[in-house]
């Protein structure tokens, strides 16, 4: 037990037991009644079923995060890591393949480990809401796709980025940096067009009422409108949702066919009106700027203490190597990254506060509102997490907080 390694295990031990314990606040904070608020608005049923729902689906997280968390105790107690490490260093010594192979055996198992929550979650939990529509088939085919793509985008780029260390040394963490912000930047402009196809049919909105509200609301938002697709949401799940995504001639407004099925006209265009808040704000691109800087940070920490011999000497393995240094490098960084995450989360409800308020300055607050409560209904949202749990985990601000700010009603809506 040496000392990098009892740091390592209470880093561990307490990221589980504070996320444990807010999973715990937030489960506890579900409550048995429709709020006041919401009487008229928001049906009874569909406040119980949501309370049921996010209990069921708050405790099976609880179960999934509990298995996860004694796996990887037990694989650094009982020697899981160094085992595999040694067995790897019997098929290759080249630094590219052992570091492929090894993280590659992690993923393998972590996958073979997690695939029977999924099939719960998918099949039983969200099958018993309502909320299902994936067939064994398209469950299977996901699975294989996505293995797939990390055979030919991710190894490929793991690779690249173990060579580039093999050949700079420590100055590695730059030309690194350089490779995955180019990367991060070419997966922004063309990842609605090469990725998202292959799981997904996307088609032009048909020209129509709905078409052209869209194309005259882009107008009055000085939006430059170029692609308006429609994507087939509905072979997964009946949850709805819409996006912006692409740069230039690659930018495209994409909605789920759940959402236009579900709300109705005005209510589409408020949370368009809110898309579009994003790319006029230029949200966006600083979220992608400071993800960038926050890698490039990452990476030049990394590079200080990639071959130091303590974090091989933790799993009792004689020599540093990348895919070690690596492994425990992820744990010992996971509180820095905790924290620029509260930061992120923090940052990221403020610009939908303001994305809100765009919408509401070309008149679409009451429909965002309206529309915003639709959605949540079919989604069955949680209306009452715990202000502990929204201040780590939200990106978005609560339903609550919302529409206080949407209709000027803060002293009534209880946050």
């Amino acid at each position: 037990m040496t000392p990098i390694l009892i740091l390592i295990l209470a880093i561990l031990i307490a990221g589980f037991l504070v996320d444990f314990t807010l999973d715990l606040l937030n489960i506890s904070a579900l409550k048995t009644g429709l709020p006041p608020l919401l009487a008229g608005e928001y049906s009874a049923e569909s406040f119980s079923k949501s309370q049921l729902y996010q209990r069921e689906a708050g405790k099976f997280g609880l179960v999934g995060s509990s298995l996860s968390f004694v796996v990887i105790i037990l694989m650094f107690i009982l020697g899981g890591f160094t085992w595999v490490h040694e067995w790897v260093a019997t098929v290759t010594d080249t630094v590219i393949i052992s570091a492929l192979l090894f993280f590659g055996i992690l993923m393998l198992g972590s996958g073979i480990l997690s695939l029977p929550l999924d099939i719960w979650s998918t099949f039983v939990i969200e099958e018993k809401y309502g909320f299902n529509k994936t067939t064994p088939r398209i469950f299977i085919l996901d699975k294989i796709k996505s293995l797939a793509l990390l055979l030919v985008i991710g190894v490929p780029l793991a690779a690249l980025v173990i060579w580039i260390y093999t050949i700079t040394g420590r100055s590695f963490w730059l030309w690194t940096w350089l490779v995955l912000s180019v990367f991060s930047l070419f997966l922004s402009f063309f990842y609605s067009t090469l990725i998202v196809p292959l799981f997904n049919r996307q088609k032009p909105l048909d020209e129509g009422p709905l078409r052209t509200a869209i194309e005259s609301l882009a107008v009055r938002a000085d939006f430059p409108l170029r692609n308006i697709f429609v994507i087939d949401g509905s072979k997964r799940s009946s949850k709805s949702n819409a996006y912006f995504a692409g740069f230039g001639s690659k930018r495209r407004i994409v909605l789920y066919d759940t959402l236009i099925r579900d709300l109705d006209e005005n209510q589409i265009l408020a949370v368009l009106a809110h898309e579009i808040g994003h790319y006029r704000k230029k949200h966006i691109l600083f979220s992608m700027l400071l993800s960038v800087l926050q890698t490039g940070l990452m990476l030049f920490l990394f590079s200080l203490v990639v071959g130091n011999p303590i974090f091989s000497e933790a799993l009792n393995i004689d020599e540093p190597t990348f895919h070690i240094g690596l492994l425990i490098f992820g744990i010992l960084f996971s509180p820095v990254s905790e924290l620029t995450g509260l930061f992120f989360n923090k940052l990221s409800r403020s610009f939908e506060y303001q994305a809100d308020a765009f919408a509401e300055g070309l008149g679409c607050g009451t429909d965002l509102a309206s529309g915003l409560l639709r959605l949540s209904e079919i989604n069955l949202s949680n209306l009452t997490p715990h202000p502990a749990y929204v201040f780590v985990h939200y990106s978005h601000p609560t339903l609550m907080q919302r529409l206080c700010r949407l209709r000027k009603d803060c002293k009534t809506i209880r946050l």
